[in-house]
């Protein structure tokens, strides 16, 4: 007979990997959903604009409730790493087809910042790669002459 120690200590095995897969130190992406503005484009909103010209402005809004069709919400959320995800409403109120008034807050966008993160890796694709021989094979070529 075998004991029931050994019968038990696959499933203990099993949940206790499982209860710890949950606080693993793996590096977690940082993700941005939503809108992401320049301060010139919420800056450009003026009230009497109108719809199809705030559109042209900010693009599509996120939230479009059908029974508050006055009001429309770009919302984004921003989580980095393991930290807490935070939330961002910029809402922006109609009177029949033109721009009365605009509330909240937006995530803005902040050029260096962006390039900063999209390097922070050196991943290179593939075209990236072929430029970037190009530019060495110019460069060869000039310190030679």
């Amino acid at each position: 007979m075998t004991p029931v120690f050994y019968r038990v200590l696959p499933l203990v095995l099993a949940l206790g990997a499982f209860a710890l897969s949950g606080c693993s130190p793996i590096y977690k992406l940082d993700i941005q959903q939503g809108n992401l503005f320049s301060k010139s484009q919420v800056e450009s909103l003026k009230p009497g604009m109108t719809k199809r010209q705030v559109i042209l402005t900010m693009g599509s809004p996120s939230v479009v409730n059908p029974f508050q069709v006055a009001r429309w919400d770009y919302i984004s959320t921003e989580r980095r790493g393991n930290g807490r995800m935070e939330t961002k409403d910029l809402t922006l109120y109609f009177e029949g087809e033109n721009l009365t008034r605009v509330d909240g807050d937006y995530f803005a966008e902040n050029p260096v910042e962006l390039i900063h993160e999209a390097t922070k890796y050196k991943r290179q694709y593939p075209d990236e790669k072929r430029d970037d021989d190009k530019k060495k094979k110019q460069g060869g070529d000039q310190g030679g002459s």
